[in-house]
């Protein structure tokens, strides 16, 4: 059976752009995930020293530039005299850290984006106000993070937006317990979050994921690049995968 989302409800989103071919979260690897199809993106965003949201997952841009420099301590000028592709190779010299407009810029209709916030609160009036001026539909937007009081925070402050709150999980993992499950679920339900966003576990099984859909919320699995452990997922009936390569993904046969 082959795997791609024409088949089934489950979408493809690429994990910092088509980040196994291109430099992560820079706009060559977002197009380059709209041209092999992907349903969604997933970025990574920081603030800047003047106030300014970035396309980046580091604190700073050492291993995406070989150059150290902190995101909250430089400013969107400074970072951009930054080359963030060559690591990749030659092809890609001279890409830049995007601002999160930028990105925006590139939705296609009907596609998704999903942002990580991987700072605290003071982000979230930037976000408010670059999320309001862009012409993306908030629905193709999602927001997701690990910081509880920081997602909770955005969802009070833009409930109109899906938020889906980001865990690691492994079989040391207390969540994995059926009182550690409803514990999740319950702080779910409380901080009226839209679902899930779970790093991939071999024990995440049929009764998991119907106990985290039986209660009205999306589950959203990272990070995904095998293709018998995505048609797995297919049946277990999560909503979407994140993978560092969508396009090679969705094309492979069980």
């Amino acid at each position: 059976m082959e795997i791609n989302s024409s088949n089934s409800k489950l979408i493809f989103i690429a994990h910092r752009g088509e980040s196994y071919e291109a430099p992560e979260n820079t706009i060559a690897s977002i197009n380059l995930a709209w041209n092999q199809n992907a349903d969604g993106v997933e970025i990574d965003v920081r603030l800047t020293k003047d106030n300014e949201i970035v396309a980046i997952h580091d604190i700073n841009t050492k291993r995406i530039s070989g150059v150290s420099k902190a995101i909250k301590s430089n400013s969107l000028e400074e970072l951009k005299k930054l080359d963030a592709g060559i690591y990749k190779g030659e092809k890609w010299a001279n890409e830049k850290i995007p601002a999160l407009q930028e990105i925006l810029n590139t939705v296609p209709a009907n596609k998704q984006v999903f942002i990580e916030i991987k700072c605290g609160v003071e982000i979230l009036p930037k976000l408010k106000e670059v999320l309001a001026s862009s012409s993306v539909p908030n629905s193709q937007i999602k927001l997701i993070g690990f910081d509880l009081s920081v997602m909770s925070s955005l969802k009070k402050s833009m409930p109109d937006y899906d938020i889906y709150w980001s865990k690691r999980i492994d079989r040391r993992n207390i969540i994995l317990t059926r009182s550690g499950w409803n514990k999740i679920i319950s702080t779910v339900r409380q901080n009226n979050f839209d679902g899930l966003n779970l790093s991939y576990s071999r024990c995440l099984n049929k009764s998991v994921v119907e106990k985290i859909k039986s209660n009205g919320l999306k589950l959203f699995i990272w990070i995904v690049n095998d293709p018998k452990t995505a048609y797995k997922l297919l049946k277990l009936g999560v909503d979407g995968i994140i993978s560092d390569r969508t396009g090679w993904l969705r094309k492979k046969n069980k």
